[in-house]
């Protein structure tokens, strides 16, 4: 079974206001078995455009990914984050060759 995956483009109004989606996300990423790839660092956009921060998250299967997203406890999060950042987000599934 292919993995899913989130790819998250963020621009961050208010970090501090931030801190509290960060919060409110840990327990629905936990309860579907996310793991961060990349949260934020060190980058070079090499052609187009891209937001301040990029976030990869990975999920065991695309169905966990989208269920994550749908779930109660994110959608309680994401009203936090749409607060204070302007981003774009894809949920992809894995290449399982």
């Amino acid at each position: 079974m292919a993995k899913g995956y989130w790819v998250a483009h963020v621009d961050v109004n208010d970090m501090e206001a931030y801190k509290n989606y960060i919060a409110a996300n840990a327990e629905p990423f936990a309860a579907y078995g996310a793991r961060f790839l990349v949260r934020g660092g060190q980058r070079q956009v090499k052609e187009g455009a891209a937001r301040a921060r990029t976030v990869v998250i990975e999920f065991p299967s695309y169905e966990d990914a989208l269920a994550c997203y749908e779930s109660a406890g994110y959608q309680k999060a994401k009203a936090l984050r749409e607060l204070v950042s302007l981003g774009d987000l894809v949920i992809i599934e894995g290449y399982d060759g």
